[in-house]
């Protein structure tokens, strides 16, 4: 049988072929593997595959091109001002910040159009070349506290809270990869509702500043502060927070001992509002302190909680074997504290007028600024900059003057790589 007789025998099988039931294909197998002379697996694959002379698979036409090199570019510049935000923030962020993005950039109207259009998922591909940059490593310095535990509550459950005020407080220590003498910590407290945060740097772990610090802190918030969880440190498990506590009737509860899952949207801010920060360099004296003080008091206070969208957990639902997780719309801490009917009039009020007079951009711009101050007065001071952008690595401390933990490279607020970091929530 030639070839071409072959190829008129496959198409006039084929269609019954597709159309038979096992036994009967079986049947048009043999037949066809027995007037061809082919082998058995070469006759299955003629039959599963496309008929010869049909018109192969329409070929698809690649996608036009939605968002131009200026849009992207500015999608660029609002992400690194934004503090590297995760993809689903930055879209809420895009079009919180549009007032000032028209201004910074002078935008057109097709612009403006491809930027609101933009979706998370598309935000995530543009953005996925500049990702890899970004790079962490936690680890803290907390002692167990042994004191007053039997009169301080652990707190188990999951929170559901309807109104801003309780919170979750932890330090995070600024050492370097030393722990020898008195270096500074960051006291972060995050609220649970809303995901306002604020944090103050202490000079070592001492009970009276730790409390002290508290009080600033929440005479800062905009709503009634009800309720604290921390962990078990000796700087929170002690006589002074404990009497402070009750005698402004907060509640006071703690997590359950190396169980860091009891203190979640704590632990997360702890990264995003303290070690990328200041990522992990060793700041020891007071003015480096006080430097500190100063942007957690000003800029990054307000950056973090009146520009920078969040999403909070809405629910989970267990499919299969899998857990799904549904999430609110992405709102700053400032709208979820607006909403609240026991927020403070006087400070919305005030931190209102203060949002409407800020530009987020050069908000951060000043963050960067004071942060390279701060950078120059901690042990691990660098040489000058040869770029705006990059810094070179601070000296090898001598093994024998350190606790052995590796050395690591996390970025900065603003991208630049040294030993330093920049700067449920997701």
């Amino acid at each position: 049988m030639s070839q071409a007789a072959k190829k008129g025998y496959l198409q006039r099988i084929y269609p019954r072929d597709e159309k038979a039931e096992r036994k009967e294909k079986r049947r048009i197998l043999d037949e066809f593997c027995a007037n061809c002379g082919y082998h058995r697996k070469h006759a299955i694959r003629l039959l599963n595959g496309p008929l010869p002379g049909a018109p192969g698979p329409r070929k698809r036409r690649p996608r036009k091109v939605s968002y131009g090199p200026r849009a992207l570019s500015i999608l660029k510049a609002v992400w690194d001002a934004a503090d590297y935000s995760w993809s689903a923030r930055l879209k809420a962020l895009l079009a919180e910040w549009l007032h000032w993005i028209r201004q910074r950039f002078r935008l057109s109207a097709e612009l403006e159009r491809q930027l609101l259009a933009i979706s998370a998922r598309s935000v995530d591909c543009r953005l996925r070349a500049h990702k890899g940059k970004l790079r962490r490593r936690l680890y803290g310095r907390t002692k167990p506290g042994t004191l007053l535990k039997q009169h301080i509550p652990l707190k188990t459950d999951h929170w559901d809270v309807q109104v801003p005020g309780f919170t979750e407080i932890d330090l995070v220590s600024h050492s370097g990869n030393c722990a020898k003498g008195e270096f500074c910590y960051s006291l972060n407290v995050t609220d649970i509702y809303a995901g306002w945060t604020e944090t103050r740097a202490v000079l070592g772990q001492g009970q009276e500043a730790v409390r002290q610090a508290l009080e600033e802190i929440r005479q800062a918030l905009p709503f009634p502060l009800r309720g604290i969880d921390s962990d078990n440190g000796s700087e929170f498990i002690n006589e002074h927070l404990l009497r402070y506590c009750r005698s402004r009737a907060i509640q006071f509860t703690r997590g359950r001992p190396y169980k860091k899952d009891d203190n979640t949207h704590i632990e997360q801010k702890n990264w995003t509002h303290g070690r990328r920060i200041l990522g992990y360099i060793w700041y020891d004296t007071e003015a480096a302190r006080e430097a500190i003080n100063d942007l957690y008091r000003g800029e990054l206070r307000r950056f973090q909680n009146l520009f920078l969208p969040s999403v909070k957990l809405a629910g989970k639902e267990r499919v299969g074997s899998r857990l799904r997780r549904c999430y609110e719309a992405p709102q700053t801490p400032w709208q979820r504290v607006v909403k609240s009917p026991v927020a403070d009039p006087e400070r919305v009020a005030e931190l209102g007028k203060e949002r409407s007079e800020l530009d987020p951009f050069q908000l951060s711009r000043r963050i960067q600024e004071k942060l390279e101050k701060i950078f120059r007065l901690s042990r691990d001071t660098p040489a000058p900059a040869t770029t705006a952008r990059t810094l070179p690595p601070s000296p090898v401390r001598p093994r024998n003057d350190c606790a052995l933990h590796r050395r690591r490279t996390p970025v900065r607020f603003r991208g630049a790589e040294k030993k330093s970091g920049a700067g449920l929530w997701k």
